[in-house]
């Protein structure tokens, strides 16, 4: 079995977070590492005790839900809520930056953003992240889903591939394997399961 790399690790944390959103225009998550150890995390959602979104709809001025406190700046006031250090540490974002976060980030001292998906990326935080040094890097990646019959799927898959075999040509059956690995996310070798 391969291991995922720590980027696409630490992006599906950020992914698992954006679950918890309660507003409804954009569902984000944002993860803040130090030497490949998650110190906080953040979603976008009302102040703790408010009104949330998905309860009363967003409160939209200037196109902006200013009901919604953006997952990079949650992540980053967890960290000066509970004491801990951000400077030298990345963030991992399911979605780029906007400009008013862009410029917590780096005032927050992060080194690298990481991002999954372009979003209205603005060409001055874009410059702002290049002035400041700031590496932006985006993390393309499969969606992680959390599926607690995984196994038994994979199990029963096999099962079918190993029972087609006996009357599938060889040419159509290596496709047929070749689509169950790429399913189970496994990389094609001789020592197949399937």
């Amino acid at each position: 079995m391969n291991r995922i790399s720590w980027d696409k690790y630490f992006m599906a944390q950020s992914e698992l977070l954006a679950l918890r959103s309660t507003c409804t225009r954009l569902a984000v998550g944002a993860t803040i590492v130090r030497d490949k150890r998650i110190i906080a995390g953040g979603y976008n959602g009302s102040i703790a005790g408010g009104v949330h979104c998905i309860d009363e709809g967003c409160y939209v001025i200037d196109n902006h839900c200013v009901r919604t406190i953006h997952a990079e700046m949650n992540a980053l006031l967890q960290c000066a809520k509970f004491g801990v250090a951000t400077e030298g540490a990345d963030i991992y974002v399911t979605h780029f930056p906007c400009l008013q976060c862009c410029k917590a980030v780096i005032q927050a001292g992060i080194k690298t953003v990481y991002y999954a998906n372009d979003y209205k990326n603005h060409p001055y935080a874009v410059e702002l992240f290049k002035q400041a040094g700031i590496s932006m890097i985006q993390v393309i990646s499969k969606e992680v889903i959390l599926d607690a019959k995984q196994e038994e799927k994979q199990l029963f898959v096999q099962s079918l591939v190993s029972m087609l075999k006996k009357t599938t040509d060889k040419k159509e059956m290596k496709i047929i394997e070749e689509k169950a690995e790429e399913l189970f996310l496994m990389e094609t070798s001789k020592t197949s399961s399937f």
